[in-house]
């Protein structure tokens, strides 16, 4: 009876545990690029990756086999194996985690991966995905299967991202690649000078390495704002620049405009407004001059603010600004929890 009764225990704990499997179904073709092999590096310490509750069932997300053989076999089921280049893929982290209050749950995936090209002197950096989400139950009553899309979807554009990128020059070896992001990072130029290169930078790589476009002159309007970059007859509008530094100052372009960039012992970032970042269609913000606009962060930028609209300046005074990073890695910004949220 008693082995009855702890067969019963069992099965009723079994049925109470479910797998949602995650489905590397989209499109990972790379166009540009011909690859001889695909590598998976898991140096992830804990491979479960997590569960969250659908009514009364723990529900865990997993892959089908192994992370590394399943992303391996996406890879290859869309990229036959051809030309030279070896792509490394280093799976660092991957966590699902749930909060759970008396009605809902609010479900949160962190991925952190990055892909290298291995070369003979080792392994040059591509790109980084390094990422939180969050699902609620009130909006996606299956938090299991949205999760499982999202991390699908996180892959798939770093493997896009990937194909676009230009490696790094800077290498680590094998034994490194555990410590590869502070390594690298050491090396960057934009860190450790003092003297910054004033014009235009095209993209992040090209502003951390500090190398700026070569010939380009920064010019501004009548009102002192930055508006163009210009190379004999090429006039390109600042909008189309990752950064530029004027009169020694950096400063970040951003939709509505640019702020500046500043430095301390954790790299860089900006002060800026969530309406600045993410600016509303219907938006009282302006653009100006060559698409770059009144509303930017630094005490010059303020004055030229008020040269052009009083009531644009006093708008931007009123919101609190918040201090946002920049990746190294990505260029992206580095969001801190509550950014936009009334404090």
């Amino acid at each position: 009876m008693k082995n009855i009764f702890l067969f019963i225990l069992l099965s009723a704990s079994l049925c109470a545990q479910k797998t949602e499997t995650i489905k590397l179904s989209q499109s990972v073709k790379s166009k540009k690029h011909d690859y001889k092999s695909f590598t998976v590096i898991d140096q992830r310490a804990n491979q479960e990756i997590g569960s969250v509750m659908y009514h009364k069932d723990q529900v865990n997300i997993a892959f089908e086999n192994e992370a590394a053989k399943d992303l391996q076999n996406w890879f290859y089921g869309d990229n036959p194996v051809r030309g030279n280049d070896e792509l490394v893929l280093l799976l660092e982290n991957i966590n699902i985690s749930e909060d759970k209050h008396e009605k809902y749950s609010i479900a949160k995936l962190e991925v952190r991966a990055s892909t290298f090209l291995k070369k003979d002197d080792g392994y040059h950096f591509l790109s980084r995905k390094d990422t939180v989400a969050t699902v609620s139950s009130r909006t996606t009553p299956y938090l299991a299967q949205s999760l499982a899309k999202k991390l699908t979807l996180t892959f798939s554009e770093l493997l896009k991202n990937t194909y676009r990128a230009k490696a790094w020059d800077f290498v680590v070896n094998q034994d490194e690649l555990s410590n590869y992001s502070t390594l690298l990072k050491d090396k960057l130029e934009i860190y450790k000078t003092d003297s910054l290169k004033d014009g235009v930078y095209k993209d992040y790589y090209s502003f951390f390495t500090h190398n700026p476009e070569p010939g380009f002159i920064i010019e501004t309007n009548n009102k002192g704002i930055v508006t163009k970059a210009v190379n004999g007859k090429e006039k390109t509008p600042i909008r189309n620049f990752y950064a530029f530094v004027y009169k020694g100052v950096p400063f970040k372009v951003i939709p509505v405009g640019y702020v500046e960039i500043f430095r301390d012992e954790q790299g860089l970032f900006i002060e800026v407004k969530k309406e600045e970042l993410f600016p509303e269609a219907n938006s009282s913000f302006m653009m100006v001059g060559g698409g770059i606009a009144g509303l930017i962060g630094s005490v010059v930028a303020n004055v030229a603010i008020v040269a052009i609209d009083a009531k644009a300046a006093q708008k931007r005074r009123a919101m609190a600004g918040t201090e946002v990073s920049l990746d190294p890695f990505t260029g992206n910004y580095i969001l801190p929890e509550d950014f936009g949220k009334s404090k």
